[in-house]
């Protein structure tokens, strides 16, 4: 018998080949490896059922309203919620069984408490459709236990960071509790706990059953009237492109037979890049080599709760008597065997690789060293560029849906993910706000990059168990997209932020250049560590929960802009024209506001989605009439986000400017939100007046090719007044401080104008319609059931949202979005709050009630605003200084 502590003592003393990052070949057992006995699920059955499959174990229809392609927890979630929401004629296609993919061999742990708030929301409704829901409709048990989870802490940051889950987690009626050493001692016996520094318990987290939950799932689904086909392997997509030249999905080919269909759901796991390819679709994600390993019966361990311990790499899952001990480390084994006749194989574990996890498993309990070893279990898993799921519409063919991607997590965002993913399919967009999901967040230039995807996903995987830190930055894959600016941001010492591959300027360090470097895997598959790298040490510096060392520096960049002049590289924004006979009619029913404004205007508005939902917030300037004069902008062969604004302020603002552009910056001659073409330098431009940071300013669009002349020129120009470059973290600050909404943060697609303030944006008094006026009218009629408001805390303690609300003692929201505002001094942060009796959330309800904000079990008192506590007459940007 093979025990845990002799497979560490083994393995260490092995010689093995480096594993190349690169490498086309997986890697195999070696003789000097513990030899185990395999009892994997379905491992020896997949192997005899390959190639002598008696075909389709149900005829296949005809057509079908969609087709779900896939039988692990994502597929069988989606046809379930699909059914459930009314769309009965559905089919779902397994190739062989149900879970016989990458399902079976995940270890079905349940964590209710994430970094995320609709995270949160998406695994509480996959914990109550597997503990009740299913129960409930089918009288099957799923296999469910609620043994409860326990995440370890070996330090302080850890710590801190579970404390800020708990905080949440009361918003949400999460139980929760931080425990000391002895304490978890007391819960879990045979845990060491000599090197911690504290747990945080969560008594309902628990364990699923993939295929208890799956049977059931499709049990469920059939009863509604679905579909559930088994050894059905699809061989193609049709695709037909319509009328408009619009690609759209037409049947799914089977080797059984065709099903006509105008919607296809990739729900196939790591197998889910070959079915886009079918139908021309990119799906950016990576396999990897997942491994547990299964241990012969601990006595004391039964009831225990499931374990996380972050900092050591390793996870413990309560397994009857027994636990299955696995982990993510920083040199994982990609998976590349993929192909149309592979079904699945159960790779040898790599000790090389699990060594680490044995060592973490004994250290946290030591039982473990004498226990033996029953199986061990390897298999592929998927991960993608930014650790997040990849669903949603793709935007090469209509009605070709992903849901897939998903890091680990599949079984435990299934619920959720198949609920809002069928509601996509039916109404044409989830319920919640998806955005970091939807695959369309990545551009299309990244999703066929194959480094990009590789180096990416690898780096998602080695940072797993990482700690979430506010300001944190990827290493991977960076330099992909940069504008003209990039070379002299960075030797002024930018520092970069990566955005959607884009690199865009986060804050200037004042110690010199620290530029980003290639990516060196973390020092792993034999690739040199990166030596003497000054941007990693930089962001190492910021890894904290309390205001971070470059503080200091962020608050000079924005008292600059506040009393001074500066500068703001923001290519990264994205610009579109609305052009064609039909513009006006488009904008009337697209925006919110009325842009029908005479040539050189800008107007702030939205847009909006059926539900009343803000999709996007964003400026509308009308142009000149005439195709001569539309693109001050780049030429076709150009990219055209390559454009810079730049925003500066006060009255010495007017004599930089005025010694660069030809015009008369006069508040007469040049009022707030109106835009014209001019000269800069030399170089044609199109100035407008606008402002993100709440100051009087303007942006500069400039051509591609006149981007350095004309910003030189502004340097230049300002160099007598102080003038300096600024980032994003500045604008981040700076703009909350103004009150200014922040997309995907404090503005989601779920949340209405109304709700968020900006209801100034709507055209409600005009006749005008335009999507979603309906919903907005019927909830001014009845009054919002939730409303923004600002809160600002006097204590000088850093916040960085997810902070829970509570009114009178009981909690009505959180943080969505938190930064410190320097010049208010205070900390300011913005929530949605409901009111706890369903009501009405009025003013007078925000005005009478004593507001605390709770961060990381600590609770502030908070003054709430019902307009901005910086300039609230918003005299600045028009250039009133009192």
């Amino acid at each position: 018998m093979a025990f845990l502590g002799s497979a560490v003592r083994r393995v260490v003393s092995a010689v093995r080949p480096p594993l190349s990052p690169l490498s086309r070949t997986t890697a195999r057992s070696y003789s000097s490896e513990p030899t185990l006995e395999k009892s994997v699920p379905y491992e020896k059955t997949l192997k005899q059922e390959v190639g002598k499959s008696s075909g389709p174990t149900k005829p296949l229809p005809k057509s079908a309203e969609a087709v779900v392609i896939g039988g692990g927890s994502l597929g069988c979630q989606t046809i379930y919620h699909l059914a459930k929401m009314g769309m009965t004629n559905v089919v779902l296609l397994e190739r062989d069984r149900l879970t016989s993919g990458t399902t079976w061999h995940t270890a079905g742990l349940l964590w209710q408490l994430r970094p995320s708030d609709v995270e949160v929301e998406l695994l509480a409704h996959t914990r109550n459709v597997i503990s009740k829901d299913l129960e409930e409709e089918t009288g099957l048990d799923t296999g469910w236990i609620e043994n409860g989870g326990l995440f370890i802490a070996s330090n302080k940051q850890r710590l801190d960071e579970y404390k800020r889950l708990m905080s949440l987690g009361k918003v949400y009626g999460i139980e929760s509790h931080v425990l000391s050493p002895a304490e978890t001692k007391d819960l879990y016996p045979l845990m060491n706990v000599d090197d911690l520094y504290g747990t945080l318990y969560v008594p309902k987290d628990g364990t699923m059953d993939p295929a208890g939950t799956c049977t059931t799932l499709s049990r469920a689904a059939t009863a509604r009237g679905a579909t559930v086909i088994e050894n059905c392997p699809v061989s193609g997509i049709q695709v037909r492109t319509d009328d408009l030249g619009v690609k759209r999905v037409k049947a799914v080919e089977t080797p059984h037979g065709t099903i006509e269909t105008s919607c296809v759901v990739n729900c196939a796991g790591v197998w889910a890049p070959k079915l886009g390819e079918m139908a021309g679709v990119k799906v950016p994600l990576v396999a990897m080599h997942h491994a547990y390993v299964v241990t012969e019966r601990i006595e004391g361990i039964q009831n225990m709760p499931n374990v996380r311990d972050h900092d050591a790499s390793v996870y413990l899952r309560l397994q009857g008597d027994a636990l299955s001990v696995g982990g993510y480390e920083q040199n994982p084994v990609f998976w590349d065997e993929v192909s149309d006749n592979f079904v699945f194989s159960l790779f040898d574990l790599d000790w090389d690789v699990f060594t680490q996890h044995i060592e973490g498993a004994i250290n946290r309990v030591p039982a473990l060293e004498q226990t033996g070893i029953k199986s061990t279990v390897c298999g592929p898993e998927s991960f993608t560029a930014d650790h997040k799921p990849l669903m949603g519409e793709a935007p090469e063919v209509r009605g070709f849906f992903l849901g897939c991607g998903f890091n680990s997590a599949g079984m435990m965002l299934g619920g959720g993910c198949g609920r809002e993913l069928a509601h996509w399919i039916i109404h044409g967009r989830p319920e919640k706000d998806m955005y970091g999901y939807d695959i369309r967040r990545f551009h299309n230039s990244l999703t066929d990059n194959p480094k990009w995807i590789r180096e990416k996903s690898h780096e998602s995987y080695a940072k797993n168990y990482s700690v979430v830190f506010p300001f944190d930055e990827p290493l991977a894959s960076r330099n992909m997209r940069k504008d003209p600016f990039h070379q002299v941001l960075t030797e002024q010492g930018c520092v970069f932020q990566e955005r959607h591959g884009w690199e865009r300027p986060g804050w200037f360090n004042k110690d010199g250049a620290a530029p980003v470097k290639d990516y060196d895997y973390y020092g792993a598959y034999d690739v040199k560590k990166n030596e003497n790298y000054k941007y990693n040490e930089l962001l190492g510096k910021e890894y904290t929960f309390d205001f971070p060392p470059h503080h200091e520096v962020i608050k000079s960049e924005c008292l600059t802009c506040r009393n001074g002049v500066v500068v703001f590289d923001m290519s990264y924004f994205g610009k579109f024209y609305l052009t064609g006979p039909d513009a006006k009619k488009a904008a009337d029913w697209l925006f919110t506001a009325d842009v029908n404004k005479k040539s050189g205007s800008t107007v702030y508005t939205c847009m909006l989605n059926k539900g009343g939902g803000t999709e996007a917030d964003l400026t509308v300037s009308r142009l000149e009439p005439g195709a001569a004069n539309m693109p001050l902008a780049p030429q076709s062969n150009e990219p055209s986000s390559i454009d810079v604004f730049v925003r500066m302020r006060n009255l010495v603002l007017r004599e930089v400017l005025q010694e660069v552009l030809d015009a008369d910056l006069s508040n007469e001659a040049f009022p707030f939100s109106t835009h014209k073409v001019v000269s800069a330098a030399g170089h044609q431009v199109r100035a407008m007046r606008l402002s993100f940071v709440g100051e009087l300013g303007w942006e500069l669009h400039i051509p591609k090719d006149s981007c350095l002349p004309v910003y030189h020129a502004v340097m230049a120009a300002g160099a007598k007044h102080g003038i300096i470059n600024s980032g994003y973290r500045a604008i981040d600050s700076l703009s909350i401080e103004k009150g200014y909404r922040h997309w995907h943060a404090d503005l989601r697609p779920d949340d209405t104008p109304l709700e968020s303030g900006l209801g100034f944006t709507c055209k409600m008094k005009s006749s005008i319609p335009f999507q979603g006026r309906d919903r907005l009218e019927k909830q001014k009629e009845e009054g919002l059931r939730r409303r923004i408001v600002c809160f600002t805390i006097d204590e000088k303690v850093p916040m960085f949202g997810l902070e829970a609300v509570y009114r009178n003692g009981t909690p009505v929201g959180h943080l969505r979005r938190s930064d410190y505002g320097f010049f208010i001094d205070k900390t300011i942060g913005y929530g949605y709050i409901r009111n706890p009796d369903g009501g009405v959330v009025s003013a007078d309800f925000i005005k009478s009630g004593k507001f605390t904000l709770e961060k990381m079990g600590v609770t502030y008192k908070a003054k709430a605003h019902l307009k901005s506590p910086f300039d609230p007459q918003n005299k600045r940007v028009k250039g009133i200084y009192d």
